[in-house]
């Protein structure tokens, strides 16, 4: 047996409504509307989606239909590039991250060191000035996968999934800034594909979100992932090693001297880990440079 498309259009469903019933209608004028047309209350109200002002309420009003058409492609697209501040100073490994933002190329950093040396303001101004988009997520021991990847929620009376800080740095290419990633619980261990520069496939809506060229992850933290030693970091928890391991670099960074200068950048970097899976390593360099595989260096 052949089943003929249904004739009746969208907008022949609203002119319908509208004569019978008015511009507010409900799931029995849908219904009743539905059986007259010969179409199934469920085509009904996928038709009438657009339409949908709260829980079986539509509203059939010109008004409503700009809203639903028009708004979304007037809707300006978020600028995540930070703003420069003229009065950073450069030092450390400022020059090593901002060769790595600079490269557009998938190299995970891992940045540790005391707290209010710089970590996350560095990160910051090498993205600005290289008009880089920047997107910073603070991590604490409640960030779960739905804080980073995103997840269900209740707008304008429907149930909608909004996409999270990590999904939306991969579509834009971005720099995604793990701040304070010791904070963290086992939970973040949904970000162990990401970290490999791999495509990942949203649970939740069955939807592949590829990283767009430029996307990078940088991590800071006070500890080196192993808890606080010398107690001054209670909160500091211990990081799974298969999780450390997705960073091909780590560096510590140090206070700057009182001698920084522009043209003086201070102590350079010490390598924690460094080559293939992060395995350990005791390369050192202080002259204020860290070396890097040859298709980084610029």
């Amino acid at each position: 047996m052949t089943f003929e498309p249904n004739p009746v259009t969208t907008e022949q469903l609203v002119q319908h409504l509208t004569d019978n019933v008015g511009t507010e209608v409900g799931c029995k004028d849908i219904r009743e509307s539905a059986k007259i047309l010969k179409l199934s209350y469920t085509t009904a109200c996928k038709r009438l989606k657009s339409y949908k002002s709260g829980i079986g309420k539509w509203n059939l009003t010109i008004q409503e239909i700009e809203r639903a058409y028009e708004a979304p492609a007037a809707k300006k697209k978020a600028n995540y590039v930070p703003d420069k501040d003229k009065t950073y100073v450069p030092f450390g490994n400022y020059t090593s991250v901002k060769k790595v933002i600079s490269s557009k190329k998938f190299y995970p950093l891992f940045i540790t060191g005391l707290s209010g040396n710089g970590k996350t303001f560095m990160v910051e101004q090498a993205a600005a000035k290289l008009g880089r988009e920047f997107i910073r997520v603070q991590i604490n021991p409640e960030t779960d996968e739905d804080d980073l990847l995103g997840g269900f929620r209740l707008i304008n009376g429907e149930t909608v999934f909004s996409k999270g800080p990590v999904l939306k740095a991969m579509e834009n290419g971005a720099v995604l800034l793990l701040d304070e990633i010791d904070r963290a619980t086992n939970k973040i261990m949904c970000l162990q594909g990401i970290l490999e520069g791999k495509p990942v496939v949203v649970k939740k809506t069955g939807e592949t979100i590829a990283p767009a060229p430029g996307f990078n992850v940088i991590a800071t933290a006070n500890t080196k992932g192993k808890g606080s030693e010398d107690g001054r970091f209670t909160a500091a928890s211990i990081i799974d090693d298969a999780f450390l391991e997705r960073f091909t670099v780590a560096v510590d960074q140090q206070f700057p001297s009182m001698a920084i200068s522009d043209e003086s950048p201070g102590v350079g970097p010490t390598f924690l880990y460094s080559g293939k899976q992060g395995r350990p390593a005791t390369l050192s360099n202080s002259a204020g440079g860290a070396t890097f595989p040859s298709q980084l260096r610029l």
